[in-house]
């Protein structure tokens, strides 16, 4: 049993903050046993760590990640989506098929994504087998959750990026034995990197493995209108571009997560809605991208579940927190063309960014029992200079502070210091 000290701040709803000042938060076997006010008789003879002034939170998860595109990141901002790929991204993801450049480059990247406080990612590595592998293994090294994706590609791509449909499965079905563990925080999930860059014998193969080994899906979905237009051309028998991943097994028929969704409405939204697909809302890549404004005040009201994506290198940012800023931002944009659609909150965004979005990976993103303990313990000091309240403490954080403030981090139980990788 471990038992901690701190005022406690996280979310069950996504419209109200739990607030305990100089609480109890007990964890045993990484998951959380209670959160209270004061500690029960019976635990009074366990060692309490006093966390003192601190804020305690949930740990971040980023749903949306291109670790190969870690070197790209703030660069090639003045692209459109399709020519940022053929002039930027593929080149630099050619690049993984050298295992040393790997190491050098995803090692950077698992510790950026812990120095920002991200305990739990959804990645897109590359096609390369040894490459993706070398960075489960530096995930599982780390004590970092994430769902790593081999991505699958057949297609409207450079030869260094195109690979046989046989070769894929073959590639998928060596990493998924190693690493579809049960309870593993280290887990594969199926990646077809989209539709134009995938035939429908790959976008098949793809469907088959996650129904043969149950697993999840990533894909991107409606991000820009020049891709959805090509979408429309390549795959003629579909309704819409949800309908492509949908009628191969990739929407919904596993546990799905889509990143974008910037143009999703009517008929490809009901089919979300009902196939229960989760949206990854990154607002820096769609921006810099010029894709557009993802509806997301739309997708809470039709009880779609919604996770935040830093979209490295699209976008340009791998901090959720100020995911959680922009999410909010693009809403007031949206609010001042259409007053009926409110506005993202400040507690929304929080809840997106933790409990919606950790719901991808089972009960995690909250201190509710029964949750696994993520966590993030912040010195705000240096910002609190005039002894502001615990909610407003939060949100001068998450609006002005940084890594420098985040004095220590939990994945499932385990304090995660600096990884040695």
């Amino acid at each position: 049993m471990k038992i901690y000290k701190a005022h406690i701040l996280f979310t069950k709803e996504k419209d109200h903050f739990e607030v305990l000042e100089n609480g109890y938060i007990l964890v045993d076997k990484g998951v959380v046993v209670d959160v209270c006010q004061s500690l029960p008789e019976q635990y009074k003879s366990v060692e309490v760590v006093d966390f003192g002034d601190k804020l305690l939170i949930p740990a971040m998860n980023d749903m949306h990640v291109h670790a190969p595109q870690y070197r790209n990141q703030g660069i090639a901002m003045d692209l459109e989506l399709l020519p940022w790929l053929d002039n930027y991204t593929f080149p630099e993801e050619s690049k993984y098929k050298d295992v040393s450049y790997a190491k050098r480059m995803y090692s950077r990247f698992v510790g950026d994504l812990w120095r920002v406080g991200t305990m739990r990612t959804v990645a897109f590595a590359t096609l390369h087998r040894e490459s993706t592998r070398l960075l489960m293994q530096l995930f599982q090294k780390a004590g970092m959750g994430a769902m790593v994706g081999k991505v699958d590609m057949n297609r409207n791509s450079p030869d260094t990026l195109t690979e046989t449909v046989e070769d894929a499965v073959a590639a998928n079905e060596a990493l998924i034995a190693e690493f579809n563990q049960p309870d593993a925080l280290v887990r594969p999930i199926i990646t077809p990197r989209f539709v134009p860059s995938c035939t429908p014998q790959m976008l098949r193969a793809c469907g088959e493995l996650a129904r043969k080994y149950n697993l999840p899906v990533q894909s991107h979905l409606s991000e820009n209108r020049g891709e959805i237009a090509w979408v429309k051309e390549l795959e003629p028998e579909s309704k819409h571009y949800g309908d492509a991943y949908n009628r191969y097994g990739l929407f919904g028929q596993t546990p799905t997560i889509m990143a974008h969704c910037v143009w999703t409405e009517g008929d490809e939204l009901e089919m979300m809605k009902q196939n229960g697909v989760m949206v990854a809302h990154c607002p820096t890549s769609n921006f810099n991208l010029s894709s557009g404004m993802a509806p997301i005040r739309t997708f809470l009201n039709e009880g779609i579940k919604v996770g935040l994506g830093s979209d490295i290198s699209g976008g340009h940012e791998l901090s959720i927190f100020k995911m959680m800023v922009y999410a909010i931002q693009v809403s007031k944009m949206q609010y001042c063309a259409d007053k009926s659609k409110p506005f993202l909150t400040l507690p929304e965004a929080f809840w997106i960014a933790t409990k919606s979005a950790g719901s991808f990976f089972g009960k995690v993103g909250s201190f509710e029992k029964g949750y696994e303990f993520d966590a993030l313990v912040i010195d705000d000091h240096e910002l609190n200079h005039d002894h502001y309240s615990l909610l407003h403490r939060l949100e001068r954080f998450i609006y002005i502070g940084d890594d420098r403030q985040i004095a220590h981090r939990f994945c499932r139980g385990k304090e995660i210091t600096i990884p040695q990788i």
